[in-house]
């Protein structure tokens, strides 16, 4: 048995895969997560609308303290530098969003892609995409964890051609994996990732 047969399986339904993801060690949680393609990740973005809704503690969970990276790793479906992290933190205590940035190999190239992370609730056509949003409209504009990189606008050097405008919508699979769909605008890019939280 696999994520991916799971994924194109008649019937399929998200609580069996989240399930089945549940059961893994984190290393074969992470090596099922990144076997998947454009195909599979569109057809799990699908089934994950079936899911309970993502808060913000999937991504930074109550236990971690203030400014304390927590390392989502990974998989998107483009044709090349498909894995790639995701480091979020939560700014203070009981904030309603969180921070975050991109770590990878196009980081130096690119940039760090800062994001903000909050839920969509009180949108309505945002809530039908995911309970939460990965926002590259916003940057942090409070303290990081020491040691990530400068926070810069995502309109500043080539990292424009990738974050600026861009926003991603999540989906819960299971207690450590997300999925997420890539939006220009209020335009959907058919672009998805994985995300799978190490703990």
């Amino acid at each position: 048995m696999s994520l991916t047969y799971l994924i194109h399986r008649p019937g399929a339904r998200i609580a069996e895969l989240g399930e089945y993801l549940d059961g893994l060690s984190p290393d074969h949680r992470l090596h099922e997560t990144r076997q998947l393609g454009g195909r599979d990740q569109a057809r799990l973005y699908e089934l994950a609308g079936a899911a309970e809704p993502l808060d913000l503690a999937h991504f930074v969970p109550p236990d971690r303290g203030e400014c304390r990276e927590v390392i989502h790793d990974g998989r998107n479906t483009l044709p090349v530098f498909r894995t790639f992290q995701k480091r979020f933190c939560r700014p203070g205590p009981g904030a309603d969003r969180l921070f975050g940035y991109n770590e990878g190999v196009t980081r130096a190239l690119l940039g760090p892609g800062y994001f903000v992370a909050h839920p969509t609730a009180g949108n309505r056509e945002w809530e039908a995409r995911g309970a939460v949003v990965v926002d590259y409209f916003m940057v942090p504009d409070g303290p990081v964890v020491s040691g990530w990189p400068n926070v810069v606008p995502n309109s500043r050097g080539l990292q424009m051609l990738v974050y600026q405008g861009t926003r991603d919508f999540m989906r819960r699979v299971s207690r450590h994996v997300s999925i997420g769909a890539a939006f220009k605008g209020e335009k959907p890019l058919g672009a998805y990732f994985t995300l799978c939280r190490q703990d």
